[in-house]
């Protein structure tokens, strides 16, 4: 059912945006020029006008016409600019232009007339108060011009100030029209909120949970995701599921303690270059479960064939295959070298931080350990290995999986003496790995 507004009063700008040079930049002033060709009144829509007004980066730029979609591509082709054929977007209201390589939506004025919770069916308008209303949460419903003059139909300068996250109008009408404002709600509370969640709010998507069950994959992922980049990931997931959401979309989410303790050493308590917050590595902590339940998740959350390895490998990579601090350096060596410097880079920071969680305390001679194995992934880049396959061939290994075998063996050695043999060393290591060679071949410089 469409919501009627009509008893609010149009108000007038009630903020500023500092001068932001997002806001002058090239890109945006050709894209400005070319929708005012005509005199529409256009106006910075959505994150860009939050963000800015907190003096957060921005990092998309979005931008609201009362203009139909087909002046819209009109003037945007009159201005030479490319827009991109998007017919789900169109529909909706909004072009896709791209000016300089940089990617731009200008969308429509709309107000809803109906939605079943999965597609909303619009109407254009040219009321700015009509098309705020429609948006998920106050602080989301601002608007500004293009001098910076912020309008606030619905409060949000006040809710950003507060640090307070409340839907726009009756939160249980907001959810019934996406089931994914559940999930964006405990984003946005996650990202911006400076207090406990709103009551509201809350206890909709409490009430509404069981919604969640038909979001696809896709829109799952990129909400949890998000979530998890948020500064305090622990705390946010906790929230989720006490509002018994978290069961219905991620039922392996056992460790938070560890997803707590990786967050403190990702962004506080490490600093080395590779180390930063990770939205996989903090998935991939989080779960408690065995390598089917890890490709489960990432089917589940149609991850792409590299992050799906890459978070089963994190997650349930046995543990005789882990790095730990125990290694030597010989041994850490080899690992780098079999799993790469990034995927240890990962095994390292979840397991050190399943270890504190664990534990409960901090072993300074554990540490220590765990932070010269950190170290190496970044330093770690040994010469070239002297031989081929060919080498091995030349020096009588029968071609066929015995120069695979006998290939991998002696890297593991060299790699084992610091990369100091030569090829002659390593050839004449062949004796000792028992593999049986068609006949001598004496070695040729």
């Amino acid at each position: 059912m469409a919501r009627d507004w009509s008893h609010l009063k149009t108000r007038a700008p009630v903020g500023q945006l500092s001068p932001d040079p997002w806001m002058k930049s090239p890109e945006v002033a050709r894209l400005l020029t070319a929708l005012r060709a005509d005199g529409a009144q256009v106006r910075f829509v959505g994150g860009c006008v939050r963000d800015g007004l907190l003096r957060r980066p921005v990092k998309d730029v979005d931008i609201a016409t009362p203009d139909r979609p087909d002046v819209v591509q009109d003037l945007l082709e009159r201005a030479g600019i490319q827009t991109v054929p998007w017919a789900r977007g169109i529909a909706h209201g909004t072009v896709l232009a791209v000016v300089n390589e940089t990617p731009f939506e200008v969308t429509t004025l709309r107000r809803d007339i109906q939605c079943d919770g999965r597609h909303a069916e619009v109407v254009f308008t040219d009321d700015w108060m009509a098309d705020a209303a429609r948006r998920d949460f106050t602080i989301n419903a601002l608007s500004a011009t293009p001098d910076g003059a912020v309008y606030d139909y619905f409060d949000g300068i006040a809710d950003l100030s507060a640090g307070r996250v409340r839907f726009v109008g009756r939160a249980t009408e907001r959810i019934r029209e996406d089931a994914l404002r559940i999930l964006r709600f405990f984003r946005f509370h996650a990202h911006y909120a400076q207090t406990p969640p709103d009551a509201d709010a809350f206890t909709a998507c409490q009430a509404l949970a069981h919604t969640v069950d038909d979001l696809s994959g896709e829109r799952v992922r990129a909400e949890l995701l998000k979530i998890l980049l948020a500064p305090d990931p622990a705390g946010a997931l906790l929230l989720v599921r006490g509002a018994h959401v978290l069961e219905r979309l991620l039922p392996e989410a056992g460790r938070i303690d560890v997803l707590r303790m990786l967050a403190f050493l990702e962004t506080r308590g490490i600093v080395l270059p590779g180390v930063g917050a990770d939205d996989l590595r903090r998935l991939a902590a989080v779960l408690k479960t065995d390598e089917p339940g890890a490709q489960a998740v990432a089917e589940r959350l149609r991850l792409s064939r590299l992050e799906s390895r890459r978070l089963t490998a994190i997650a349930a990579l046995p543990p005789e295959r882990r790095p730990h601090p125990g290694l030597d350096g010989g041994d850490r060596h080899r690992l780098l070298d079999r799993l790469g410097p990034d995927l240890v880079r990962d095994l390292i920071l979840v397991d050190w931080a399943a270890e504190r969680a664990r534990s409960g305390h901090t072993d300074s001679r554990r540490s220590r350990a765990w932070m010269t194995a950190l170290e190496e992934t970044a330093t770690f880049a040994p010469p070239p290995f002297p031989l081929s396959g060919h080498d091995l061939i030349a020096a009588g290994v029968p071609r066929g999986p015995k120069v695979g075998e006998a290939m991998a063996a002696l890297r593991d050695w060299w790699l084992r003496d610091a990369c100091r043999p030569d090829r002659a060393a390593l050839l004449a290591r062949l004796d000792d790995l028992g593999i049986v060679v068609k006949a001598p071949v004496p070695w040729q410089d």
